[in-house]
């Protein structure tokens, strides 16, 4: 995998047509282009149908329900040619495997296990484990229904890695460039360390999208990348 097919850019703005414009201007300076909540929601499936003219997409949902509703929703994506579908590895193992029966060939399962947001001291406060137990026991429960990748904040990529071994793709957000600010990710990493730590897939928003030169970001992360 290229440094550049490592990149991921979160297209997380409210318009489709600031998201198209961007997605122009990195084409063939990312991998992929990720499609999330806010985007999806302003403009459902034309979203993923204009993005992908430019590159992969990847569909950020998070879909997270019984696992027959689940597998009936990815089934409908699949129609949309997501590259990547992610789902709440909370679900557990019989829901996981609903979404990866739904999407089927078209596409690949990323099982989200603990949000980057997310801090231990917000998970003891819902009297929930640490990351450091959580996070690997729902990557092997996810592994387990069939998912064959998974999104982990970059301080669990060498737990998660060692837990569900080399041939499962790992996704990581709350990836950030030496000096950038952490934004509201609680627990973030630089994208060389991301990727020394195990990641496939690093998924970069605001140091991207927000730049004054979009293309020339990306290429910048791609060197560092490169470098290491």
């Amino acid at each position: 995998m290229t440094p550049t097919e490592r990149l991921a850019v979160a297209l997380d703005v409210p318009s489709l047509d600031e998201a198209e414009a961007l997605a122009k201007t990195l084409s063939g300076h990312v991998g992929w282009f990720k499609v999330g909540l806010e985007l999806f929601a302003a403009h459902g499936p034309a979203a993923v149908e204009i993005i992908r003219g430019y590159g992969p997409v990847f569909l950020d949902v998070k879909l997270h329900d019984i696992p027959t509703t689940v597998e009936r929703a990815a089934r409908r994506i699949a129609d949309l040619g997501v590259g990547l579908l992610t789902v709440h590895a909370s679900g557990g193992k019989d829901m996981v495997h609903a979404a990866v029966s739904g999407l089927g060939e078209h596409g690949r399962v990323l099982a989200v296990t603990v949000l980057t947001s997310i801090s231990d001291h917000d998970l003891t406060s819902i009297s929930a484990p640490a990351a450091t137990t959580q996070v690997p026991t729902l990557a092997a429960l996810a592994v387990q229904g069939g998912a064959p990748g998974l999104v982990c904040a970059p301080a669990d990529l060498v737990a998660v890695r060692r837990t569900v071994g080399g041939e499962v793709l790992l996704v990581t957000p709350g990836v950030r460039p030496a000096g950038a600010g952490d934004d509201d990710h609680a627990r973030a990493a630089t994208p060389a360390s991301a990727v020394a730590d195990g990641a496939d897939l690093l998924v970069v928003g605001r140091p991207i999208t927000r730049a004054e030169d979009p293309a020339a970001a990306a290429q910048a992360i791609a060197a560092e990348l490169s470098r290491d």
